[in-house]
C-alpha cells in the first residue's frame, strides 16, 4: 500500500494521463532515429517549461541533449528519459500485421516514445510533491539521445555530469514487470574508411589499389582473431559503402562499421585496438589508406541492489496495472505473428528455478498474452550480451531501473509488433506504472537517508575499479 505522499503523486500521474499518453504518442509519430531527435527534443523542452522545470537545452553541446530541473539542494535523483527510433521500422499503430505508415521508414521497436514520457511523468510527480512538502532536494530529468546509436549518456559520463547526481533512476518498456539486475556487454563503434586508387579493372587493374579488398582483407582478418577472444568478447561489422556497383572498376573508397563488445569496458578498448591493428594491416596489403572515425562507446551496468529493493517494493505498492479486454485481444493477435514462450524475458525465471515454477504458475504455462503479474524480486550479477549506455551512468552515481509490461509475451525487441503497441492502451498502462513507481522510489532516496546510504555504498564497493571512459577524448557524437 502506497503511503499518502505516494497516492498524492500517483493520483498526480493519473489526473495528467492523457497529457503524458500524447506526449509519448506525438514522439511516436515523428520517430526520429539517433543525435536527430530534433522535433522531439524541442516537444520535451516545452513540456518542461510548461510544468515547471528549468531547463538547459545542448547539454553537453550535444545538439538534442537536455535537462530540467526543479528543488534545491540535496539529494539530487536523475531520472533519464529515451526517445529516439529505428531505422526499417515504421508501422501503423495497432495493426497486427507489417503494415508501414513510410515503407522503410523508422519505427519506435523499442518503445522510447513511452521511455522518455513515463520519466517526464515520473518527474513531474516528484516536483508535486516537493513542491507541497516544502523539503530539500532536487529532481533533475535528463533527455537522453541516441541510445540506439551514440550513446549520449556516455558522451555526457566523459563530461562527468552524472557525478552531480545522488541516484539516478530509469525504466524500459518490456514484456514483463521486473527489476533490471545483472552486468551487460560494454562496446565501442568505429567506422573505417578505407581510399585507393580508381582504375579500368581490365585495361589497368595494375595501377588500382581496392579499397573494397582492404574491407574484405580486414573482415577476414578479425575472423582469425576470433578464436583469440574471451568468451564473453563479440565482435560485429557492417560494409557501409562497397565502393559502387560496377565490377569493372577498382573501387576507390569502400568503408565498414565495427561494433567491439566484452563484458568490462577496460577490455572492449584493447580489443579494439586489435581490431584497429588489423585495418593498418589490410590496409599495408592493399596500398590504401584509412580514415579511423570513433562512433560511441558504452560502458557495463553497475547493479545495486539496495535501490532495487526499494523499486520492487513500490512495484508491490503501486500493483501491476489492469488490462482491458481490447488489451488482451490486441496482444493475442500479435503473439499469433511470432514463435517463442511469454517468460523468456523474465531474468529471475531463466536463472532460479523456484522462480521459474511461480512464474510458469503465474503466466499459465507461459500462454497467457500479456505476462499482467509481478514476478519475485530477483537480484544477480550475471551477464546479458546487450549493451545500454545506462552502464556509463551507474558507473558515476548509484543506478537502478525497473521494466514494465508494454507489449504482448515474447514479443521479439526491435520488432515491427513493439511498434505496432506503442500507441495502444497496453503501452499506455505499462508507461504510467512505471511513472509511479519512479517517482514513488526518488521520494524514498530523498526522504530516507538509511537507503540512500546503503545504495552509496553499494555503489562505492561495486566502482572500486574506477571508470574507463570508452568514448575518445577528442571524439564528438555523431549520427549515422
Amino acid at each position: 500500500m502506497l503511503t499518502a505522499e505516494k497516492q498524492a503523486m500517483a493520483d498526480f500521474i493519473d489526473g495528467h494521463a492523457s497529457y503524458f499518453e500524447n506526449i509519448a504518442n506525438v514522439i511516436w509519430d515523428q520517430a526520429e532515429l539517433s543525435l536527430k531527435e530534433y522535433a522531439s527534443a524541442a516537444l520535451y523542452c516545452e513540456k518542461l517549461r510548461e510544468l515547471g522545470f528549468t531547463v538547459t537545452e545542448k547539454l553537453c553541446g550535444i545538439e538534442t541533449a537536455f535537462c530540467g530541473s526543479y528543488g534545491s539542494g540535496k539529494p539530487v535523483i536523475g531520472i533519464l528519459g529515451e526517445f529516439d527510433a529505428l531505422s526499417g521500422l515504421s508501422q501503423k499503430a495497432g495493426e497486427t500485421k507489417p503494415n508501414p505508415v513510410i515503407p522503410g521508414g523508422s519505427g519506435h521497436g523499442c518503445g522510447h516514445n513511452l521511455l522518455g514520457a513515463g520519466s517526464l511523468a515520473a518527474a513531474a510527480a516528484v516536483k508535486t510533491w516537493l513542491a507541497k512538502s516544502g523539503k530539500p532536494g532536487t529532481v533533475i530529468f535528463y533527455g537522453c539521445p541516441g541510445e540506439e546509436g551514440g550513446a549520449g549518456k556516455a558522451f555526457m559520463a566523459r563530461e562527468g555530469l552524472w557525478k552531480q547526481l545522488d541516484a539516478a533512476l530509469c525504466w524500459h518498456p518490456s514484456d514483463a514487470n521486473q527489476t533490471m539486475t545483472g552486468t551487460n556487454n560494454s562496446c565501442i563503434q568505429v567506422l573505417y574508411k578505407f581510399s585507393g586508387i580508381p582504375a579500368h579493372a581490365a585495361g589497368d587493374p595494375f595501377n588500382g589499389r581496392s579499397a573494397l579488398d582492404a574491407v574484405e582483407l580486414m573482415n577476414v582478418g578479425v575472423q582469425f582473431l576470433r578464436e583469440h577472444m574471451t568468451p564473453d568478447c563479440r565482435i560485429h561489422y557492417a560494409i557501409t559503402d562497397t565502393g559502387g556497383v560496377s565490377p569493372n572498376v577498382v573501387q576507390a573508397k569502400a568503408s565498414v562499421l565495427y561494433m567491439v563488445r566484452a563484458n568490462k569496458v577496460a577490455d572492449s578498448v584493447k580489443l579494439q585496438a586489435r581490431v584497429d591493428d588489423i585495418a593498418k594491416g589490410a590496409a599495408l596489403m592493399t596500398g590504401t589508406s584509412f580514415e579511423r572515425i570513433f562512433i560511441d562507446g558504452t560502458a557495463e551496468l553497475l547493479p545495486n541492489y539496495a535501490i532495487e529493493k526499494a523499486l520492487y517494493a513500490n512495484m508491490e505498492a503501486v500493483g501491476v496495472p489492469t488490462y482491458a479486454p481490447e488489451d488482451y485481444a490486441l496482444a493475442a493477435e500479435l503473439k499469433k505473428t511470432y514463435p517463442g514462450s511469454g517468460i523468456d524475458g523474465i531474468k529471475g525465471a531463466k536463472e532460479n528455478p523456484e522462480i521459474h515454477k511461480q512464474v510458469l504458475a503465474l503466466s499459465e504455462n507461459g500462454t497467457k498474452p500479456i505476462n499482467d503479474f509481478l514476478p519475485p524480486l530477483y537480484s544477480s550479477t550475471t551477464f546479458s550480451p546487450g549493451s545500454t549506455d545506462v552502464g556509463d551512468v551507474s558507473w558515476l552515481t548509484p543506478t537502478s531501473q525497473i521494466e514494465a509490461c508494454c507489449w504482448p509475451a515474447g514479443v521479439p525487441g526491435h520488432s515491427w509488433q513493439i511498434v505496432a503497441c506503442g500507441k495502444s492502451g497496453l503501452a499506455h498502462k505499462g508507461m504510467l506504472f512505471a511513472a509511479k513507481v519512479l517517482a514513488a522510489t526518488a521520494q524514498d532516496l530523498m526522504s530516507d537517508e538509511t537507503l540512500l546510504a546503503d545504495a552509496k555504498s553499494e555503489y562505492a564497493e561495486r566502482a572500486v575499479g574506477g571508470y574507463v571512459c570508452p568514448i575518445e577524448p577528442d571524439a564528438i557524437p555523431i549520427a549515422l
